[in-house]
């Protein structure tokens, strides 16, 4: 027998799986309406288990890992389907649905925006992308940004979140956990980290380089070929450059951003010292109100879920299944809670399209909780 019979074969299969299939759904939705007549919940993890041993057991030693699978991804569908027939507008999706409404048409231009740092901070840079003529209040640490927003202090904060050459900052992603607030707009940064001295000195005499411990690690190669220097980590890069300008010594350096030569009277002693030339920070606009502003087609949302097998998989299912594409996961463990996780989810999906709306319904399924945290478009 051919390839050609064998295909013939499983054409002939397929037709009768996707026959079988669509009466499966068809009987699944007549279930949706029963559960919904009687006020019964979509999911019932009992039935589900007792199903999956028992089609594992039916198809036998060989083949019982792939029969579960395949029926795992089959309830997954199912629950979709029941969802969208039984979707009912939730607080959430009210409360999204108002944000749109009343989020006005134009983007601020002239906020007050809370940054890290000082004055060159990569932050200010970012913010002066996304803002026209923003007012910039700078604060120590994350965390001061987070509570300024909170308090009223400023309307929007920038924070940086990820980089592409050095990863993700997770001191964010936890405080991402403990405060309220809603992201409304992205923005990505080409990062150029400079060696930059007080004038008059030489590369021979540096004796101590500050930076940012993120920057250290983006220019890993150049600082590797200097012998006999210390890299002293500082908590911001333009503080790294506030440092050197203020001692006045002719052994110290740091690493940082080109406008910082100029605001503290640096020369650049070695320019673009970063590992690779595509070094690209992203950074993240935050608001203590929601606001979605016109053309959002990204959305950010934290979910919990229990350390059990399976659990993640059903999120991921959920969203294939629904045809959103996933562009940024990242766990982070939660404090004083064994062995339960917070899941970041960055998702390509248009406001006004069907499977956000969607979606937005059927969170409280997916897990034992969730956050929104807003929809946006990212500035390029």
């Amino acid at each position: 027998m051919d390839i050609t019979e064998l295909r013939g074969q499983i054409d002939k299969i397929d037709q009768q799986l996707v026959s079988l299939f669509c009466q499966r759904m068809d009987v699944s939705a007549k279930i949706a309406d029963y559960k919904k007549g009687h006020n019964l919940p979509i999911y019932v993890p009992t039935r589900e288990r007792e199903k999956l041993a028992e089609v594992g057991k039916q198809a036998g030693p060989n083949m019982e890992n792939y029969t579960r699978v395949l029926y795992s991804m089959m309830f997954e569908l199912s629950r979709s389907y029941q969802s969208k027939r039984s979707q009912h507008e939730t607080p959430l999706y009210q409360q999204i649905m108002h944000a749109i409404q009343n989020t006005p048409k134009l983007f601020p231009q002239t906020p007050t925006v809370a940054c890290q740092g000082v004055e060159g901070a990569y932050s200010q840079i970012a913010c002066e992308k996304i803002f026209k003529n923003p007012f910039i209040m700078y604060f120590k640490s994350f965390e001061s940004v987070f509570s300024a927003i909170e308090q009223g202090l400023c309307q929007y904060g920038i924070l940086p979140i990820e980089n592409s050459t050095a990863g993700s900052v997770k001191k964010v992603y936890d405080l991402m956990i403990r405060h309220n607030f809603s992201i409304v707009r992205t923005f990505r940064l080409k990062i150029d980290h400079n060696l930059m001295v007080n004038p008059g000195t030489d590369l021979a005499a540096v004796k101590q380089i500050y930076s940012h411990e993120q920057a250290i690690n983006q220019c890993s190669e150049f600082l590797s070929t200097l012998k006999g220097v210390t890299v002293t980590p500082v908590e911001n890069t333009a503080v790294a450059a506030e440092i050197v300008a203020s001692s006045g010594r002719n052994d110290v350096a740091a690493l940082s951003s080109r406008s910082c030569a100029e605001i503290y009277g640096l020369n650049i002693l070695v320019p673009s010292v970063q590992d690779k030339n595509n070094n690209r920070t992203r950074f993240i606009c935050i608001s203590k109100n929601l606001e979605i502003y016109p053309g959002s087609d990204k959305t950010s949302i934290m979910m919990v879920l229990n350390h059990r097998p399976g659990t993640l998989y059903r999120v991921l299912a959920r969203l294939y299944a629904l045809g959103l594409n996933v562009t940024k996961l990242e766990s982070r463990p939660i404090p004083d809670r064994d062995f339960e996780f917070m899941f970041y989810f960055d998702l390509d999906t248009s406001i006004y399209s069907e499977e956000f709306v969607q979606l937005m319904c059927e969170l409280d399924d997916l897990c034992e909780e969730f956050k929104y945290l807003g929809s946006y478009c990212e500035v390029v």
